[in-house]
């Protein structure tokens, strides 16, 4: 696991006007500005054309895996952010058909497969990563990103040169990148609660979405899919469920078994919930004698699950590590934790994780097993049932339902039953094409949309992107459309990213999700509905019923309970969030021309001076998307970001002007 940064020049003038005498610096600055996500060695290459570089976090080949990686001719380059599982039948494959490998890391075989079969090599991986590839001779460059989106990749133009990064932060670095908020995308993060897969928030700055490359040849630029996340109309399931069970349980074991493979040790996380459980024991037998686990706890009972996470551990006999999370400490490491994230954030759940990596790293641990893409692909999430039960809603009828829909939530209760029966009532039919599933959601994030200054559609980029998609889209059934929209949005913009990767790389640890191996995605896909939302709509059903024998009955039969934490009820009151007196003082916001000043006041000064309990959900909300928005205005716009001086250990550092031509 690493990080990356390059720049190209796309065309003689822009290389021109870059001084070459400065690209070791420039790469360097650009590196240590992300040291976080590889402070084991850094490295570069560059010439008159291109410069790029790693710091790389040192899992597989600790001693012979220095970043930027050439072939044996030196005419093709790799820098590598991830992991690629496969490698060792990708390596078989390829010495097969003539290749001699220099190391035994996985970031050499994946060189050598794109020289083998070009972009045809990207479907083969099953990876998480981000990468880009350098051939000297025809001056090409290529960028890719994994399938689900599990590692970043940002790229932006500046007078001619395309800039890349791991993370966006970077940019800062580079001269004449700038960062400007994006408007239009703002009101889109504050309805949807995450970018699409192409944006990043600022104005200029772009992702390479999940599954696609870019390539980029003098001025010309392909930037294609070399996938697609798409429902098999062929090859559905038709065998029974006891064979069905059997194949989910076999998949996922060797998901998981590609997944320890490593050269340090391979943690796990333990929520207290079905899919970390699933992880952690298949991680026992395929072969760990013992697991160290880690999990969170919370002095809130609403959002503890410590109880469930210690019967776990001594069911498994994990060696296990709780991480106490106070309200103070959510306060006091919010804005370290949005500077990781760089994307406006809806809720706090991100910095516990922030909080646990930090600790994982204490304990010289730097891979751990998580269960994200579980609830994806096994209708594990609540708004798939919701939207069943709202299509076609009666108020009269179905009240009663409503009860086990979200058992979490204070507010499903009887006394609310007859108000939230009506609510469903008013939903029970499609208003905005498409987006049925999810539409109850987005209404209730419209109320954030009254803290910008313009009013906009905030759906508006999703209802393109969507368009965008059709055939494959509009030929989906209820659920699937739910599925896809999570895909596409919750999942790489939030859950992978700010919520992941980016929580667990600030502290130099690498997230492994054996349930977003593509052969687990593509097998719940070809699974019909009733096998995963089971009788009576039991979420999972059937990763419930393919490990009875290996979990705690407790864990197969307790209902999904989502991992939450204190949103703005853990900044009010607290010495810990006395920055944020300043930081939304009228002369502050006043900074931020794209809110509507007037309101955040005074929807500020409601919010504080609220009852306790008498703060909506929505509120919460847009308390903390406001919040994330102030900082990363401050860190990125105004440039007035955190500055934490580090020394590279600068391990390869070519100059490919001095280099006979590839």
């Amino acid at each position: 696991m690493c990080g990356i940064v390059g720049y190209f020049h796309e065309t003689d003038d822009a290389a021109a006007r870059f001084d070459a005498a400065r690209a070791p610096g420039v790469l360097e600055s650009m590196l240590a500005l992300m040291h976080h996500r590889g402070p084991d060695e850094a490295g570069y290459y560059h010439d008159a054309r291109t410069g790029f570089g790693t710091a790389r976090l040192s899992i597989i080949d600790l001693s012979t895996g220095q970043q930027p990686i050439p072939d044996a001719t030196k005419r093709f380059w790799i820098a590598y952010n991830g992991e690629l599982y496969n490698y060792k039948e990708l390596r078989a494959e390829l010495e097969a058909l003539g290749h001699a490998f220099q190391s035994t890391s996985d970031t050499e075989v994946l060189l050598h497969a794109y020289m083998q079969w070009g972009v045809d090599a990207l479907p083969r991986l099953n990876a998480a990563y981000a990468c880009a590839i350098y051939d000297r001779a025809r001056e090409e460059l290529l960028l890719a990103r994994d399938r689900y989106g599990k590692r970043p990749l940002f790229y932006v133009e500046v007078g001619g040169t395309l800039v890349f990064a791991s993370e966006m932060k970077s940019f800062l670095a580079f001269p004449g990148a700038r960062f400007e908020v994006d408007e239009a995308q703002l009101a889109s993060i504050f309805t949807i609660w995450t970018p699409l897969p192409h944006q990043s928030g600022f104005v200029g700055i772009r992702q390479i979405p999940n599954g696609w490359y870019l390539k980029q040849r003098g001025a010309a630029r392909t930037l294609a899919p070399y996938t697609t996340l798409d429902w098999p109309r062929e090859g559905r399931f038709t065998g029974s469920s006891a064979e069905a069970i059997e194949r989910t349980r076999d998949v996922l074991s060797d998901a998981v078994r590609l997944r320890l493979r490593s050269d340090v040790e391979v943690a796990t996380y333990l929520s207290g919930g079905l899919d970390s459980a699933i992880t952690t024991q298949l991680a026992l037998a395929n072969g760990l004698s013992r697991v160290h686990s880690f999990s969170i706890t919370f002095d809130d009972k609403e959002f503890d699950e410590s109880s469930d996470q210690l019967e776990l551990s001594r069911y498994l006999g994990t060696s296990h590590t709780a991480l106490p999370v106070r309200r103070g400490d959510i306060a006091r490491a919010f804005p370290a934790a949005i500077w990781h994230g760089e994307v406006p954030v809806f809720r706090t759940a991100f910095v516990p994780m922030f909080l646990l990596s930090r600790l994982v790293n204490e304990k010289g641990i730097k891979v751990v097993l998580t269960g994200e893409g579980s609830d994806e692909s096994f209708l594990g999430y609540d708004i798939f049932k919701e939207a069943i039960l709202r299509e076609g809603f009666d108020p009269e009828r179905d009240a009663e339902k409503l009860r086990r829909l979200y058992p979490y939530l204070p507010h499903f209760n009887d006394a609310n039953r007859k108000a939230l029966a009506s609510v469903f009532g008013q939903f029970a039919r499609e208003k905005t094409p498409g987006l049925f599933s999810h539409e109850l959601r987005f209404h209730n994030s419209l109320f954030g949309l009254r803290l910008l200054r313009q009013s906009r559609d905030g759906l508006a980029d999703l209802k393109q992107y969507v368009a965008d998609n059709d055939p494959v889209f509009g030929r989906l059934g209820l659920v699937e459309r739910a599925q896809w929209l999570e895909w596409k949005t919750l999942l790489p913009g939030y859950l992978l990213s700010t919520q992941g990767d980016r929580m667990s790389m600030a502290h130099s640890v690498e997230g492994r999700c054996p349930f977003l191996d593509f052969r687990v995605v593509e097998w719940a896909a070809r699974l019909p509905q009733e096998l995963k939302l089971g009788p009576n709509m039991d979420e999972k059903w059937i990763l419930k019923q393919a490990f009875p024998d290996t979990l705690p009955p407790s864990i197969l039969t307790k209902p999904k309970q989502p991992y939450r934490a204190p949103d703005l009820s853990a900044f009010l009151g607290s010495a810990d969030a006395d920055y944020t007196e300043a930081l939304f003082s009228e002369g502050e916001l006043a900074k931020l021309p794209f809110l509507n000043a007037a309101f955040c006041q005074q929807f500020l000064k409601k919010v504080r001076s609220a009852p306790a309990g008498g703060i909506s959900q929505r509120e919460n909300q847009a308390f903390i998307l406001l919040l994330s928005t102030a900082l990363l205005h401050r860190y990125f716009v105004q440039g007035e970001h955190p500055r934490r001086e580090v020394r590279l250990n600068l391990v390869r550092a070519v100059d490919g002007r001095t280099l006979p031509p590839a």
